[in-house]
Order: C-alpha cells, then sequence, then structure tokens
C-alpha cells in the first residue's frame, strides 16, 4: 500500500462501509475513522488484502491522507435552519484544527441545502473546501455504483471529479454524476430528488390498493409489476415492488408484505421539499399527497377508530382483469410524469433564483442509474430538456404531452372509479387535478379575487383593459 491515502471517509455505518469498497475498488486507497473504534477495526479485519487503512484517532485519520485530503463525513445531519448545528457540525469543527489550506470536506449525507450554504461559507472562510454531495441508491448503490449530486466551487469538482466519475454508477458510458452548481445546489437537488422519489413511491402503492380492492393475489399483482418493468414504465421502484410483493414469510408462509404494518416513515426530505415549495410559489401536489399520505398513515389508531364510526362505500371492483390493469399502468404513467415536471419545475425556479445555472437535461441524465428513482423514462426527460432547455413545463414536451393526452380516458375513468368505490387515492387525483388545472384556459380565479377585493380591497386585473393596471370595487355592505 502507499504510504498516504486517495480519500477518507468519516461514518462506518452500512452506507458508508459501502461507498468505502466502492471507492477502493476503483484503484484508490482509503482511510476510514469512526467515533466506536472496535467498528472501525471490525471493517478493516472483515475485509484483508484491501487498500484500507483504518485510523483510532482523527489525527491518524489526517495525517494519513494525501494533499489536498480529501474527507467524506456520512453521519446523519439533523440541522434544518442556519443557526442549528448538529453530528456534522460537530465532526467539521473536530477537524479544522487537523486540516491545511486547500482541504476538502465532503458531505455524503441528506443535509439541508440551506446548512450546506453556511457550511460552505465558513469553511470557505478559513481557507478550506467544502462539497455537499447528494449521494442517492441506497445501500446497493452505495457498492455497486451511486447517482452523486455534488454541489461546490468549480475548482473543487475538477479534484474530486476522478474518484466521483470512478465510483458513480455508468449509463452509456457516462457517469451518474455532474457537477450540480454551486453552494448548496447539489444538496438541494438531491432533496427534490427524494421528494419525487416519494410521489413515485405513493403513486405505486394507491395501483397496489386498486388492486387488492380488486381482488387480484399477490402473486398476481407481482407478475404485473414484473411484466410492467419490461415495458414504458421500466424502473428501480417498480422492479423492486415486483420482488416485494413475491417475497414470502418464512414462519407463516403469508406474504412479507401483508404481514407489514401500514405505517410509513420518513425522514424529512419530502417535508423538506413542500417547504422549499410554498417559499417558492410552486406547485408540487402530487408530491404533497405523497407527504401526507404518510402523515396519515402512521396515525394508525385513528383510523382504525374512524374506520368504525366514518361511512364509505365497501370497494367491489367488476372489471376484467386485463381492462383494470391497463387502466391502472395509463393512471401510473401520466401521474408519474406529473410528479417528475412538478419537481422539475421547482429545480428550474430555485436554479433561477439562486443563479446555480443548473442544466436539466444533465440532472435528469445522471439520475438514469443508481439512484432510488432511476427510470427508463428518465431518457425522455433527457432527451426532452436537451431538445429545449427552455422548456416550461415537462408535460409540454412532445413525447410526453403525446403520452398524457393518450393516457386521458384511462386515467379519468381510473381517478372517477376509485373514489366511488372509497379507495383512496390521493397522489394520481392530486396529478390529475394538477395537470386539468394546467391545462385550463380560464380558471375560477377570478371569483377568489373578487372575494379578496371584498373583503380586503386587495384590487384585481380586468380582462377588458392591459395587464398590469389594476382596480378595485365599491361592493355593497354585508348585513349580518
Amino acid at each position: 500500500m502507499s504510504n498516504k491515502s486517495d480519500f477518507g471517509l468519516i461514518g462506518l455505518a452500512v452506507m458508508g462501509q459501502n461507498l468505502v469498497l466502492n471507492v477502493e475498488s476503483r484503484g484508490f486507497q482509503v482511510s476510514v475513522f469512526n467515533r466506536t473504534v472496535s467498528v472501525t477495526e471490525e471493517f478493516i479485519a472483515k475485509h484483508p488484502g484491501k487498500k484500507l487503512v483504518g485510523a483510532k484517532t482523527l489525527e491518524e485519520f489526517v495525517q494519513s491522507l494525501s494533499r489536498p485530503r480529501k474527507i467524506q463525513i456520512m453521519v446523519k445531519s439533523t440541522a434544518v435552519r442556519d443557526h442549528e448545528r448538529d453530528a456534522v457540525d460537530a465532526v467539521i469543527e473536530q477537524l479544522i484544527p487537523l486540516l491545511e489550506e486547500g482541504d476538502i470536506i465532503i458531505d455524503g449525507g441528506n443535509s439541508f441545502y440551506q446548512t450546506t450554504e453556511r457550511r460552505d461559507a465558513y469553511l470557505a472562510a478559513k481557507g478550506l473546501r467544502f462539497i455537499g454531495a447528494g449521494v442517492s441508491g441506497g445501500e446497493e448503490g452505495a457498492r455497486k455504483g451511486p447517482s452523486i449530486m455534488p454541489g461546490g466551487p468549480p475548482s473543487t469538482w475538477e479534484v474530486m471529479k476522478p474518484i466521483f466519475e470512478s465510483i458513480a454508477a455508468k449509463v452509456d458510458g457516462e457517469p451518474c454524476v455532474i457537477h450540480i452548481g454551486p453552494g448548496g445546489a447539489g444538496h438541494y437537488v438531491k432533496m427534490i430528488h427524494n421528494g419525487i422519489e416519494y410521489g413515485d413511491m405513493q403513486l405505486i402503492c394507491e395501483a397496489y390498493s386498486i388492486f387488492k380492492a380488486a381482488g387480484l393475489s399477490t402473486d398476481e399483482m407481482a407478475a404485473v409489476f414484473n411484466e410492467w418493468n419490461q415495458g414504458d414504465l421500466q424502473s428501480y421502484l417498480i422492479q423492486i415492488s415486483g420482488k416485494a410483493l413475491e417475497q414470502r414469510d418464512p414462519e407463516t408462509g403469508k406474504p412479507v408484505v401483508e404481514l407489514i404494518m401500514d405505517k410509513a416513515g420518513q425522514k424529512g426530505t419530502g417535508q423538506w421539499t413542500l417547504l422549499n415549495a410554498a417559499e417558492n410559489a410552486v406547485v408540487i401536489s402530487t408530491i404533497n399527497a405523497a407527504v401526507e399520505a404518510r402523515i396519515l398513515s402512521s396515525q394508525k389508531k385513528q383510523r382504525v377508530a374512524a374506520s368504525t364510526q366514518l361511512q364509505g362505500p365497501k370497494a367491489q371492483l367488476s372489471l376484467p382483469k386485463a381492462e383494470l390493469v391497463q387502466k391502472v399502468h395509463d393512471a401510473l404513467y401520466a401521474s408519474k410524469i406529473v410528479s417528475y415536471a412538478q419537481g422539475l419545475d421547482l429545480i428550474k425556479t430555485m436554479g433561477e433564483k439562486k443563479n446555480w445555472g443548473l442544466d436539466l437535461g444533465r440532472i435528469a441524465a445522471i439520475w438514469r442509474g443508481g439512484c432510488i428513482i432511476r427510470a427508463r423514462f428518465l431518457n425522455r426527460i433527457t432527451e426532452a430538456y436537451r431538445n429545449n432547455p427552455q422548456l416550461a413545463n415537462l408535460m409540454l414536451d412532445p413525447f410526453f404531452k403525446g403520452v398524457l393526452n393518450g393516457a386521458q380516458q384511462n386515467w379519468r375513468e381510473l381517478v372517477s372509479t376509485a373514489m366511488l368505490q372509497g379507495i383512496a387515492v390521493p397522489a394520481f387525483s392530486a396529478s390529475l387535478g394538477y395537470y386539468d388545472s394546467y391545462r385550463s384556459e380560464r380558471l375560477p380565479a377570478n371569483l377568489l379575487q373578487a372575494q379578496r377585493d371584498f373583503f380586503g380591497a386587495h384590487t384585481y386585473e380586468r380582462t377588458d383593459k392591459p395587464e398590469g393596471e389594476f382596480f378595485h370595487t365599491q361592493w355593497p355592505e354585508v348585513i349580518e
């Protein structure tokens, strides 16, 4: 082994360990440190013969690295406001006295983008370089090739590029990593990626719920998902949904999915996405519905109690199986397009606001492999923005416009049927509502403006006057 390592990683949880093995497998020597020394020792002992250096102290760890030192922190971040400090900040503070000018710290966790910007400015003032890098792909992606979304100065990206490009997933020979933009751009794009992931997962779950109401067995559902994974819905999430539905519990012989409590967890990135959308006045109704569905699912005791008191129809779907599968397919595909359109609209809006210079086509391209939302149709999204970088909304791209127009009837019929049968489809219906609102030449907001002017003299524009002129009506007094 070399005297000095090419790369260092702090935090040997599963993601950290797999990233280390990925980096080492590409020909780099890697130093590792974990707060619990025994974890480091066990990890090194488990992988004899590999170019790994285990350090018992941070001082030993830092000194083992070649300059400029490249140190990735894989520690859970909990700070969501500029003034908050968390475990990542604690590690950074311990590192600062040990580092030299030009050394690089990389935060590879799910950190809030504003926290990343605060850390970037703080370290820059000390002559150190910082990268906030979103990493997607879970444990398998970390080991075999994730999608990486790094933000920070272009010069720092150039230093990290050989390592990041070597460990990232590859699609058609292209590594699933690009320099996203300055400051917190990388963690911001990862945050929206996770929001889109929430939407994707909820839409698939609603498809499952409809199939279940129609009486399909888990094996039948698995077969449908497996077939879909060979077509235009091909994606990692469709693939693993099929696999999950096939899985049997060795103890009971029952499908594992049916034994899992219907209470969803979340780590916060979906909620961060909602807050950011509200701050930027961007509609992300599908993602919003997905986050709310998780929150409602967690209220299990309340739902069980309500199920005995609040009335609704008993779902009885009698459509022929082939017809039902096609309707669900079309509703899922159309709603999925809407979810991505909303997420990309938010990225576009924020990128313009922050002058990040984001390239939506290249961002979609690095999501094609390694990450949780990797899917065949991301090739089409990449093409859409490469053909028209100024595309106002993904739904207006010729390809996606054709899919949405073609899915119309089945999409509407499925949402209508589900509602009439009392099957909750919040993400399907929110997607359709967004689509119909976006395509409406005229919405009922004229009455809303009349209401606002009535009670608050907020004024309004007129259809028969030049845009930008505002008017107020002397409305009659309301006698209560």
